[in-house]
């Protein structure tokens, strides 16, 4: 566990400690209208020149923290940020259902005075032979196909068969949603939960009317090899690409600016619909 320090100021007028510095003086004293800390022995007037966000030094980032709950029993997706500031900031979402929600700062633009942007979510991506979170599986970029025992094609460029028979709809025997640069994941389904492992981004999607055979040709850079029988198989997307926005019964947000000059922010705005299972 991870302790974070702080300094802290007491106010008499309030009774209490009002204010949490991230700075660390030795010694801090309000005097003549101005305020004076020392550090290691030197003696500092603050808020006597244009930059701001710098102690003794070192530069800090501005940071706020907050949250919209204002139906804590319902399920929500939030779908994007919108800022009344004079600036764009760099945002961390979570909820109670995930914890990968951010925007950069550059991806913002400006709108009818006000920045805005699309919540992008990072979730589960490509990686070496790395499971999925099981508490991912609820979220709707993940896609599952059915089991698979057919296999062909390349180490580099392995290919995965699905013998749906012969129809005259792909798309009602292979979910729709299934596109070329998903990310292919496969289980075995033995483990508890289930673990979706990578297998490759897919490349190009066939159909062979004539034996019924789904063909999907991968990429397998960064992955394991298949193993060999039975598995099932599910397509993830991409979530900064196509992301649906953060699932959850509330939203926290981390606004993070690390300008050196002044900033100011009236309100932070989320685009919100109501989840229905």
């Amino acid at each position: 566990m991870s302790c974070t320090n702080y300094t802290l100021s007491y106010s008499e007028g309030v009774q209490g400690f009002p204010s949490f510095y991230s700075y660390h003086p030795d010694f801090m004293i309000g005097m003549n209208n101005y305020f004076y800390s020392f550090n290691e022995g030197n003696l500092y007037r603050h808020n006597t020149n244009e930059v701001r966000n710098s102690y003794y030094g070192v530069n800090y980032n501005s940071q706020i923290t907050s949250v919209f709950n204002e139906s804590p029993l319902e399920n929500f997706i939030f779908k994007t940020i919108s800022l009344e500031s004079d600036a764009a900031w760099t945002v961390d979402f979570l909820s109670d259902m995930q914890l990968t929600g951010f925007i950069n700062s550059t991806s913002f633009v400006k709108k009818e005075g006000a920045w805005f942007a699309y919540l992008r979510t990072e979730g589960a991506v490509e990686g070496v032979g790395t499971p999925i979170d099981a508490g991912q599986y609820p979220l709707r970029s993940i896609l599952g196909i059915t089991n698979s025992t057919l296999r062909g094609g390349t180490v580099a460029n392995p290919i995965v068969q699905f013998d749906i028979g012969i129809q005259s709809d792909l798309a009602t025997y292979l979910n729709p949603q299934i596109n070329v640069n998903d990310f292919l994941y496969h289980s075995n389904l033995t483990a508890t939960p289930p673990e979706l492992t990578y297998a490759g981004k897919i490349q190009s999607i066939a159909y062979a009317p004539i034996n019924g055979i789904v063909s999907l040709t991968i990429d397998a850079a960064g992955a394991v090899v298949i193993p060999a029988g039975s598995l099932y198989f599910a397509a993830v997307k991409n979530q900064i690409a196509e992301s649906y926005g953060v699932l959850g019964h509330y939203g926290r947000f981390k606004l993070t600016n690390s300008s050196t000059t002044a900033i100011e922010l009236f309100a932070v705005e989320s685009n919100v619909m109501k989840s229905y299972p």
